[in-house]
């Protein structure tokens, strides 16, 4: 997905937003505002929206010197999480489809997203996604290519969903590559996150070797794009690794909401959405 003009307002918001998080002072915010414009004139049209903000997020950190600003509280929302894990887990023994609620599951916990600009309670909103239906429903498509599938590498998104995945991974019934950032990104889920939701002792958890809010593979390491190559079916979690990997022609699952309009737009649904997509290039191709 290529960037799009909502997207530079909202890399500015993020940047005040992250900064008073951290107690940054007005000057050295507007420094790193300025220094982000400055950047800008050299961003091409044909970029991603996560490779942008990766740059505002590494200015932000030069400036306040702060790489994790969200540690504290990506481990609430990993506790709360996990709080919630037993009711979720009913929820899913309970259904008729067990991998549909599963994945439904983890689909609502994309809303719990630091990046996105919003002062809603994160845990209503939920238990609202988990009530929704989908916008886009390949399913039917998913489980049968899981069926035919030996593995699954899994990429994940935010540290706080890092636990609805997990209930997701426990209904695949297949070996799983549970993939996260290679160092610290908004909220997005590193290995320590992926540790406290219980992951280490269900799937195998591995860098992607990229360190921007999105999995983009000409940022990866060479061991990861190898993975991504030889997959059999990838499971994409969230907007960022949504705006990476959507124009890849890999065999790849996109589970996310739609939280700004330049998504729901490319994916053509309706702003709050929620989609469970095949991947266009790849599927489209071999007419699946």
């Amino acid at each position: 997905m290529r960037i799009a003009p909502e997207c530079f307002p909202c890399f500015f918001q993020q940047i005040v937003k992250t900064g008073r998080v951290v107690g940054a002072s007005d000057s050295d915010l507007l420094r790193a505002i300025t220094e982000f414009a400055a950047a800008l004139p050299r961003v091409a049209v044909t970029v991603t929206p996560a490779e942008v903000g990766g740059i505002a997020y590494r200015i932000l950190a030069q400036v306040t010197k702060v790489a994790d600003p969200y540690r504290e509280v990506k481990r609430e929302c990993v506790r709360e999480a996990l709080a919630l894990y037993p009711a979720v887990k009913e929820r899913v023994a309970a259904s008729e489809d067990k991998l549909l609620a599963a994945a439904k599951a983890a689909i609502a916990g994309n809303v719990i997203d630091f990046g996105i600009v919003s002062d809603e309670d994160i845990f209503a909103q939920l238990d609202a996604a988990m009530r929704q239906d989908l916008a886009v429903n390949h399913f039917p498509e998913f489980k049968r290519w899981l069926e035919e599938s030996r593995s699954v590498l899994y990429i994940a998104d935010n540290a706080g969903e890092t636990v609805f995945d997990r209930v997701l991974i426990e209904e695949l019934h297949k070996p799983v590559t549970y993939v996260v950032r290679e160092s610290p990104i908004i909220n997005d889920a590193t290995t320590a996150d992926a540790v406290q939701s219980g992951l280490s002792g269900i799937a195998r958890l591995v860098s992607s070797g990229c360190s921007l809010p999105g999995t983009i593979p000409r940022f990866c390491s060479e061991e990861f794009c190898g993975k991504l190559a030889a997959a059999d079916l990838i499971i994409s979690k969230g907007q960022g690794n949504y705006e990476g990997l959507s124009e890849e022609r890999l065999p790849v699952f996109f589970l996310l909401k739609a939280k700004c309009e330049a998504v729901a737009r490319d994916l053509k649904v309706n702003l709050g959405d929620l989609v469970l997509m095949k991947s266009r290039n790849y599927f489209s191709a071999r007419h699946d």
